[in-house]
């Protein structure tokens, strides 16, 4: 199983508003990626299309979401963080023991959010309770995205000897 390894990426650029005046503001991001140097250069990848002006990372922290719920929705244009609560039984104790998870979930509004955070759990084989959730500040989320095998470099790409060194027809010998 594929884990991702989140983080949460503070961005400082500079906003037109809606007078026309520029104003400078922070807004953060989330990246999934290896590391912190990873991150930082896939949130300027990622953003810098869009900006027009500087561009500064200010802040990276790692963050912990276990999975991710998308909604294809177009008016699906917040994140919601939900604390949910895995009932699991101890056998020894014959007690319950509740442990905590945190799940990234796409919605438009409160109700949405439980509504596709319901949705994504079904199927699953564990009880659960919501113990929270919380509207983020998090604009766009980046999600790893592998390198298909067709955009790779092949073997077949590469000339052969004889075509790197062969003398082009019409092409002046020395």
């Amino acid at each position: 199983m594929l884990m991702n390894n989140w983080f949460e990426c503070k961005v400082k650029t500079e906003k037109t508003l809606e007078n026309g005046t520029q104003k400078k503001v922070t807004e953060p991001y989330l990246v999934d990626a290896l590391n912190f140097t990873e991150a930082e250069a896939r949130i300027i990848r990622e953003i810098s299309p869009y900006c027009n002006g500087e561009l500064e990372v200010v802040d990276i922290k790692r963050v912990k979401y276990s999975e991710m719920f998308t909604n294809e929705a177009e008016s699906a244009d917040k994140w919601y963080k939900v604390k949910a609560m895995f009932i699991t039984l101890d056998e020894k104790s014959q007690t319950e023991k509740k442990s905590a998870t945190f799940i990234l979930v796409q919605a438009s509004d409160f109700q949405n959010a439980v509504d596709t955070f319901v949705n994504g759990m079904r199927g699953g084989m564990s009880d659960y309770e919501i113990h929270t959730i919380q509207e983020t500040n998090i604009l766009d989320v980046f999600p790893f995205e592998a390198v298909s095998r067709e955009k790779l470099p092949t073997s077949d790409d590469t000339p052969s000897e004889e075509e790197q060194f062969s003398v082009k027809e019409g092409a002046p010998e020395e």
